[in-house]
């Protein structure tokens, strides 16, 4: 936006930066369960604790179990923000988080995907199971297909996402991920730099157009 002030030049990096759009909500995918490592539930609860220290609101589905009850628990103990979008089917199967200050019951899967990533400014997957995979590689292709352009990272805790990010190696050495076709995602290996990097790559498209590669920390 140009400004209209009688002898202050126009900068446009400055002006992308001062109307650049903020991060306020994350929606994390992640387990229904703990997994068989203790550092997936530590990096699940220090990621909330993150969360509800820079006041981003955790948008997530809805559980009290698993990943999905720590990271959810902790943005709570923190005194964070938490929105929980549930199919009613799984009201029960994962223990609605009754504390979150908003929940909400929708009627199936494709809805509840739907609401959580309009509400999201970003995504992040922990680790998880088949679920969280799905969740996270349905963003990637979308984001593939240029229907969004909203920061997804993976916070690789003690290498557990190595296996699918070869795996998107090899499907590029095979010809099925194509240049202008690339997937564009971040991997972080700390949790403590989540949120910087999904920051500062909101800060450096400045709500321009243009694509961002694969970035580790």
């Amino acid at each position: 936006m140009r400004n209209n002030i009688p002898g202050v030049a126009w900068d446009p990096v400055q002006d992308r930066r001062d109307h650049a759009p903020e991060l306020r909500r994350i929606c994390v995918y992640c387990g229904s369960s703990n997994g068989a490592e203790p550092a997936f539930a530590e990096a699940a609860a220090a990621f909330g604790r993150g969360l509800a220290e820079a006041g981003i609101e955790l948008v997530y589905g809805g559980g009290d179990v698993g990943l999905m009850g720590v990271v959810a628990r902790s943005v709570l103990h923190h005194g964070g923000r938490v929105t929980g979008i549930i199919p009613d089917f799984l009201r029960r199967r994962e223990q609605m988080l009754d504390e979150a200050q908003e929940l909400v019951v929708v009627p199936d899967m494709h809805t509840r995907k739907q609401m959580m990533f309009d509400r999201a400014d970003a995504f992040v997957a922990l680790p998880g199971g088949v679920g969280t995979l799905e969740e996270l590689v349905e963003q990637m292709t979308w984001a593939q297909l240029g229907r969004h352009r909203k920061p997804i990272l993976l916070l690789d805790v003690n290498g557990f996402w190595k296996p699918l990010l070869v795996l998107f190696a090899h499907m590029r050495q095979h010809g099925f991920i194509r240049p202008g076709l690339e997937l564009g995602y971040l991997v972080a290996e700390r949790t403590e730099d989540v949120i910087p990097m999904i920051s500062d790559t909101i800060r450096r498209r400045g709500g321009q157009d243009g694509d961002f590669q694969v970035e580790r920390f």
